[in-house]
């Protein structure tokens, strides 16, 4: 009996241990650079460079886009380049332009990015990206999706963003963790816990939640305690029928709500 009791310890500090130090694998899924044909915006913070890609260059507002755990940012620049013409090839086409200059952002070991990713490293980052670009735009608009849905909600706590897009956003991670890995203290474990829930009361952006009603990975109630605690202002809510977590952007009513959302005055 002792000796079971013993091995059921060891195996559990022991994969305690192993999930403590491996947790930002689980996290982050960096992706390498690719080719590709758009422009580049190169920042430095903290002694590290980071790019972005960028569409639309010199339009007078901006969108800062911050993508998934495993986003390759480069290959969802045509879906951007489409649903946001610049003017003159939109007049062209006789389809509608919208007049944003994109930032699409590798984070920190994403793409040609240089470092490590961190919550940390990500937040001070995106702080500087936002505190750049309103020097040279009228305005600047956030969208953050699934891990990036924390970064963009940690920038609108702290800086007055008029319009916030959160695409299949959650609560925290240290509650998505909590409840993947329930016999093990994720609040003491967790290094990144991306906790958006708790800055949600600093929030006072015009916000759409874009949420995909078959998501499996963030589920439906880890996205409803967040739109529960933007007390400050009531976000506007999408639930995409049928949409998944990686296939919502594929859905018409994906870009068709975030146009509209920040077309709206």
């Amino acid at each position: 009996m002792n000796r079971i009791l013993m091995l059921i310890i060891v195996t559990y500090v022991g994969l305690g241990v192993m999930l403590y130090l491996m947790q930002r694998s689980f996290i982050y899924f960096p992706t390498g650079a690719v080719e590709h044909r758009f422009n580049e915006a190169i920042f430095e913070n903290d002694g590290a460079s980071t790019t972005s890609i960028l569409l639309n260059k010199g339009q007078k507002k901006a969108i800062i886009y911050f993508g998934g755990n495993a986003e390759n940012v480069a290959f969802t620049a045509p879906e951007f380049e489409q649903a946001f013409k610049p003017a003159l090839e939109a007049e062209f086409l006789e389809v509608e332009s919208s007049p944003y200059s994109i930032y699409l952002v590798n984070y920190r070991g994403y793409g040609s990015s240089e470092g490590t990713p961190s919550e940390t490293a990500l937040f001070s980052d995106a702080l500087a990206l936002y505190d750049h670009l309103v020097l040279t735009h009228e305005s600047v608009f956030v969208i953050g999706r699934s891990l990036g849905s924390g970064v963009a909600s940690y920038i609108a706590s702290e800086r007055p963003v008029e319009k916030l897009v959160l695409v299949t956003p959650f609560d925290s991670i240290q509650s998505i963790a909590q409840k993947q890995f329930p016999f093990y203290p994720m609040s003491i474990l967790l290094k990144d816990k991306f906790n958006s829930v708790e800055r949600a009361g600093n929030i006072h952006s015009d916000t759409l939640i874009l949420a995909a009603e078959s998501d499996k990975i963030v589920r439906r109630q880890h996205t409803d305690k967040l739109i529960e605690s933007l007390v400050n202002r009531a976000p506007e809510v999408v639930f995409i029928e049928d949409a998944g977590h990686n296939d919502i952007s594929q859905y018409p009513k994906y870009y068709q709500s975030m146009k509209a959302f920040l077309k709206a005055r």
